[in-house]
């Protein structure tokens, strides 16, 4: 008998269709059955021993809230037996009119069980997800935004240490750290098994994107690196296992039912008794040619767009063309930005890297880019590399042409009769969280809509305390000078948008969420707080610690 291994995740939702994500012990038939008599079946497909399968459900009722359950050949698995969760739900939309909260973050290492201490504190998800079941009817998101870093490749759990120990020697490389698809997948085990994680991930639609984690502390931060990585004997293998599960882990529930539909690798890969090798195939292209595959994706939510931009597959690294973006992702980007703006309120770009970082940190991070480049010389590139992989210079600052481009594609969304209220560049990455605001030099450049940049991390994860000095300096006007004078010694362009923090920077385990309604949208941040009866085990909650309006009500 079929047994569920992984899942159910709830993945695509719109007004009347929603896609359901399983993984299986064995071949056989998914099956998804709503309590309003819709239903939708998928047969599984095997990916190196794994059988998973993506159910489609269609004929929905718009604004409705549905139970439903999951039944492998006929029998069910879920809900679990005993659960004490309240049923899983598909929450369809109501139409255009209806407010959309999305809730995003990213850097969520697998928290670890409930009897063992957690060393970076209790996890926003988790809190979020108890917070939803006690109150099954009250708030909750529409969409949970994961910015990256959904697993970590490179910084393992000791029991995964211990479990990848017990299948090879940590002697040989990569030691502890992930090394093919297998290992992947226990990541994923860990991850997603935690019950307020299954049960969050069952009943509230997800949207992910990769960041370097998921493969590598500072995958692509430069060609001199992929050189240096590439000519290690374990790189391969761990880079077309880390292509190979998001693709099947993540990206395949970021699609509509339309866009699977027209997909040839998904329809190649269920075609075929073992979809593994096909899969491989696909995985040594996007190595080989990152321009020749596209993780960006779209998504719509009534008349709010997001669109998940890829900002460490699809960069261009030769030292002398640098860009965040590749020419047909930057196309992509912008035809999607700029398509029918009269059909939408709020416009969300979604990247694991900030756009707008403390000045000071952008400043370096564009002195290092020019240094790298030749601006002062030999001797200054190869400091620059250094200090590049050792700072983690390589957020959209380090690649200052595609800085610029979002800053114009931005003034240009914001501009005109059609534009938006906001456009809201969310990213993760860096650990904390705060809001900032950018001005363009030109006034006449200034864009109509509301544009910030909100940052949130980490969901459960930590940043040492002189990183967050760090941090906080970098926002400082001390700060802005130091980096003015990088900024002159590497002959910096400067930057078409001056920006200042508006609120923050905000440390701990935390979450935002974007409610947008017609075209007024207002901002919460919530952070992981422990009752004052802690010593006694008190309740963990999260904890509003700013809330404010985007755009007037």
């Amino acid at each position: 008998m079929a047994e569920l291994r992984l899942g159910p995740l709830l993945r695509y939702v719109d007004g009347s269709s929603a896609t359901f994500w399983v993984e299986a012990s064995r071949p056989c038939t998914a099956e998804v059955r709503c309590a309003d008599g819709t239903s939708g079946s998928a047969p599984t497909f095997q990916v190196a021993g794994h059988h998973y399968a993506l159910v489609p459900v269609s004929g929905l009722t718009p604004g409705t809230v549905t139970a439903y359950e999951v039944l492998l050949d006929d029998v069910t698995v879920w809900p679990l037996p005993g659960s004490a969760f309240p049923p899983s739900v598909v929450r369809t939309s109501a139409g255009d009119e209806a407010a959309v909260r999305v809730t995003f973050g990213s850097c969520r290492w697998a928290a670890p069980p409930a009897d063992e201490k957690d060393p970076v504190g209790p996890d926003a998800l988790d809190t979020l997800a108890a917070r939803v079941a006690a109150d099954p009817d009250g708030e909750r998101p529409d969409v949970l935004l994961l910015l990256g870093d959904q697993v970590y490749a490179d910084e393992v759990s000791d029991a995964t240490r211990t479990w990848i120990a017990s299948r090879r020697d940590l002697a040989d490389p990569p030691g502890h750290q992930v090394a093919d698809y297998e290992e992947y997948t226990r990541l994923y085990y860990e991850s997603w098994l935690d019950p307020e994680i299954r049960w969050l991930l069952s009943t509230v639609p997800s949207c992910m994107i990769f960041d370097d984690h998921d493969v590598i502390d500072d995958w692509n931060t430069s060609d001199a690196w992929l050189e240096d990585i590439r000519a290690t004997p374990w790189w391969r293998e761990r880079m077309l296992s880390g292509l190979m599960s998001y693709w099947v882990h993540q990206h395949l529930g970021n699609l509509s039912p339309d866009e699977l539909a027209d997909n040839p690798l998904y329809a190649a890969v269920r075609e075929t008794p073992d979809g593994t090798d096909v899969l491989r195939a696909f995985a040594a292209q996007a190595d080989s040619d990152p321009a020749s595959v596209r993780w960006s994706y779209r998504r719509d939510f009534g008349r709010t767009r997001v669109l998940m931009v890829d900002s460490r597959a699809a960069r261009v690294l030769d030292e002398q063309n640098r860009a965040m973006l590749d020419p047909g992702e930057s196309a992509w980007l912008r035809e999607q930005a700029l398509d029918a703006p009269e059909t939408r309120d709020h416009l969300l770009i979604g990247t694991s890297l900030p756009w707008l970082l403390p000045p000071l940190i952008h400043q370096a991070e564009a002195w290092d880019a020019a240094l790298c480049r030749g601006e002062r010389g030999a001797r200054w590139a190869r400091f620059g590399e250094k200090l590049r992989r050792t700072a983690d210079l390589e957020h959209w600052a380090a690649f200052p042409q595609s800085f610029e481009e979002l800053a114009d594609l931005i003034a240009d969304v914001g501009s005109g009769e059609h534009a938006p209220a906001t456009v809201c560049v969310l990213s993760g990455d860096v650990h904390h969280a705060y809001v900032a605001e950018p001005v363009w030099a030109e006034p006449a450049r200034q864009p109509a809509a509301h544009v910030v940049q909100l940052t949130c991390s980490p969901v459960h994860n930590s940043v040492p305390p002189q990183i967050r000095l760090g941090f906080r300096f970098g926002w400082s006007r001390l700060a802005r000078g130091l980096g003015n004078r990088l900024a002159r010694h590497g002959r910096c362009a400067r930057p078409s948008v001056d920006w200042n923090r508006s609120g923050g920077p905000w440390f701990g385990n935390q979450l935002m969420t974007l409610t947008l309604r017609g075209r007024s949208a207002s901002l919460r941040l919530e952070k992981v707080v422990r009752g004052r009866d802690d010593r006694t085990g008190g309740a963990v909650r999260l904890r509003t610690v700013r809330e404010s309006a985007l755009a007037p009500q």
